[in-house]
């Protein structure tokens, strides 16, 4: 488990007045030593529904290699040659398979693996605090099919948007509840509601939930979780989060879900990637 408090940002943010990082919020791909879960691919939307074949083509698999093991994480795909996934899932890690067009998350219609010199980690992302926690990974092109297709990226004119009220599908595969045993091979999707920023800081701090930061409720313990690390956020068709954080209490415990705000982000992934909304 990552530390998330260290003596000298405390007192160095206790002397400028401001909020220490949450020690509430922690990244999905750390939440299994937490909770105790069993090694292995960790991933669930929890108390989600089984996404039918085709339905989320923008949906990828990213199953990350490093020398000290193996991880599971989610992506979106926002063009023929990159996807958009969270940067704790590329940190520390040597290379990647991307699945692709896939329903059962073993059985993809394209797969392919590259090492860590196609990704494009955030400079400035911090384990601290969470923020920037957003990557780009270069893949070779796909030919866009009825499974596989990009997710439209925020238009610049909606950067100003809360997007509070706003219900959006978040999807991944996984176990279905935080003391499931069995990973479920099946994609899976839940409907969250977004809300607005300040309820999501009285949870987590406002060092942790920035303008950066977009959340959504969880109600009947329906979120996202270990596994779903950046996976997509949509709604209305539009790519509008990335999975970044839950509740170190787990992800049932009622607390909101936190992801990356992509329309923050909108400059970086054009500078990097090449792809506008």
């Amino acid at each position: 488990m990552k530390v998330f408090v260290v003596l000298a940002l405390i007192v160095a943010t206790a002397s400028a007045g401001f909020v220490t990082p949450s020690q509430e919020a922690v990244h999905p791909r750390d939440l299994a030593a937490i909770l105790a879960q069993p090694e292995g691919i960790q991933g669930r939307i929890t108390n989600g529904k089984d996404a039918a074949e085709g339905q989320f083509p923008y949906q990828v698999g990213l199953s990350f290699s490093s020398s000290s093991g193996g991880w599971w994480c989610g992506g979106s795909l926002i063009d023929n040659t990159w996807i958009l996934t969270a940067a704790h899932c590329t940190s520390g890690a040597t290379g990647v398979t991307a699945y692709l067009g896939a329903t059962v998350r073993t059985s993809p219609k394209l797969s392919y693996t590259v090492d860590k010199s196609n990704f494009v980690q955030h400079k400035s992302y911090s384990s601290l605090t969470l923020a920037n926690d957003i990557s780009l990974i270069k893949i070779p092109s796909v030919s866009y099919t009825s499974y596989i297709s990009n997710i439209a990226l925020p238009k610049i004119s909606s950067s100003y948007s809360t997007y509070s009220g706003v219900n959006a599908i978040a999807s991944g595969w996984g176990l279905i509840s935080d003391s499931a045993t069995a990973v479920n091979s099946q994609l899976q999707y839940a409907q969250l509601q977004v809300i607005d920023n300040s309820v999501c800081a009285k949870t987590y701090g406002s060092l942790t939930v920035t303008s950066k930061t977009i959340c959504t409720a969880t109600p009947s313990g329906t979120s996202t979780c270990s596994g779903d690390s950046g996976g997509p956020l949509v709604a209305d068709g539009v790519l509008i989060g990335v999975t970044s954080f839950v509740h170190k209490n787990g992800c049932q415990s009622g607390a909101p879900a936190g992801f990356v705000r992509v329309t923050y982000f909108l400059d970086w992934i054009k500078e990097n990637s090449g792809v506008a909304s």
